[in-house]
């Protein structure tokens, strides 16, 4: 008996039925599309959070005050110092002072730029009849642009001449540009904002969302504008410190801390300051979203298993049922080999009409967002679930297969 032999004894027996086949098939459909839509939408939402993270510049350093009464903090043991050690008596707020301090490239040679930042919540910007409020005014230096990752689609930013000027002049996130002036070129236009006029210079590229928070409702103007106007020149809300390359992001935050523990007194582990490193911030997101993926796919793989026990069942239900056709096929000649893979191939067909209609499943079902993620078909994935499908046919039906080709002639042939 040759191969195409078995092949068609094989399929006859699978069509016989239909039905039982099919639930068989589906068992395995559910597990392979389970698979690689869990990894798909495991790595789609590691990409986002990513791509999230990489808006705020993949070398930058944000320094925000700290008065909970520890320095430490961040996740993934992203620390700023030491622990925590007990209250503190004389904190202080960040000030002007401070950012320009950090600019001394003598002390601070791996720092390229600091950026004062002030922020003015919920600021109401007018123009015509329309009207909005903006989520966060931000008030800074012209390198905060680059060190934040916004860059400018239309029209430019301020300069350092506008900064030293106080001049009253506005970059505009896409969110409040189409709020305010819709289809209108908003280049050279005033804007009322708490019922200060800002003249419109440039409009962000577009950011997106970052979960609840609209990143494209923001606006940004010179430090000393927004000083005089909206939020007073008290201390500053947070700095924004660029380091000259990735690779160089933990020695400026070194150098950083250096600077601030001088200027502040800082004689112990307990800062009153954090500093949040989106480079250690990165790498520690990408590790968890990792192990998250894993997680995802393993759970899912408990349905293929299920499937491979299920590809057991029926086929020991087809051996005794066709036990008296084994063992006719003995008796006129049939070799134990011939029935040993007529089975094992009828499982394999099973699980591989299963696995390759839920690689199929899966493919269409990443076209579409889940929960607010687009999916991001994994080919490792496909490949392993598919192989894995394949394998599980083999193992799940070599038992069965086996029990068939062992069957003596007259023991069969006697079987009702």
């Amino acid at each position: 008996m040759n191969q195409l032999e078995i092949l068609r004894f094989a399929l006859r027996g699978l069509l016989a039925n239909k039905m039982r086949s099919s639930l068989t098939t589906l068992g395995i459909l559910i597990g392979v599309a389970a698979v690689i839509m869990l990894v798909a939408v495991g790595e789609g939402s590691s990409r986002s959070i990513q791509q999230n993270i990489q808006r705020l510049g993949a070398n930058t350093l944000t320094i925000s005050p700290s008065f909970s009464g520890g320095g430490g903090g961040g996740a993934g043991g992203m620390r700023t110092q030491g622990g925590n050690t007990g209250p503190r008596t004389q904190a202080r707020q960040l000030s002007l002072a401070d950012a320009k301090a950090l600019t001394d490239r003598t002390l601070a040679p791996s720092v390229t730029s600091v950026s004062p930042v002030v922020t003015a919540a919920s600021s109401t910007a007018a123009y015509g009849a329309a009207s909005h409020t903006i989520a966060q005014f931000v008030g800074t230096y012209p390198s905060y642009f680059e060190a934040v990752n916004k860059p400018i689609a239309q029209g430019t930013y301020f300069f350092n001449e506008d900064v030293l000027a106080a001049r009253k002049v506005v970059v505009l996130g896409q969110t409040v540009v189409e709020e305010l002036f819709g289809t209108v070129d908003p280049i050279g236009k005033q804007v009322s904002v708490s019922g200060v006029p800002f003249t419109v210079v440039g409009v962000l590229k577009e950011a997106g969302s970052t979960g609840m928070q609209d990143a494209d409702d923001v606006a940004i103007a010179p430090l000393p504008a927004v000083q005089q106007s909206l939020s007073g020149f008290g201390s500053l809300n947070s700095i924004v410190v660029q380091a000259t390359g990735a690779g160089t992001t933990t020695t400026a935050q070194s150098e950083v801390t250096a600077i601030l523990n001088q200027r502040h007194g800082i004689t112990n582990d307990n800062p009153d300051y954090r500093i949040l490193n989106q480079a250690t911030l990165q790498e520690t997101v990408s590790a968890a979203t990792g192990t998250f993926t894993v997680l995802l796919g393993a759970v899912a793989a408990i349905s293929l298993l299920v499937g491979g026990i299920g590809i057991t069942n029926i086929m020991l239900v087809t051996v005794t049922e066709r036990t008296r056709e084994i063992g006719i096929r003995k008796a006129i000649g049939a070799p134990r080999s011939a029935i040993l893979g007529q089975f094992l191939l009828e499982a394999t067909l099973l699980s591989l009409v299963g696995g390759l209609s839920g690689v199929l499943v899966a493919f269409l079902g990443t076209r579409f967002a889940i929960a607010g993620i687009e999916p991001v078909l994994v080919p490792s994935s496909v490949v392993l679930a598919l192989g894995v499908s394949v394998g599980i046919g083999l193992f799940f039906g070599s038992y069965p297969a086996n029990r068939a080709a062992k069957l003596r002639p007259i023991q069969a042939l006697r079987h009702e």
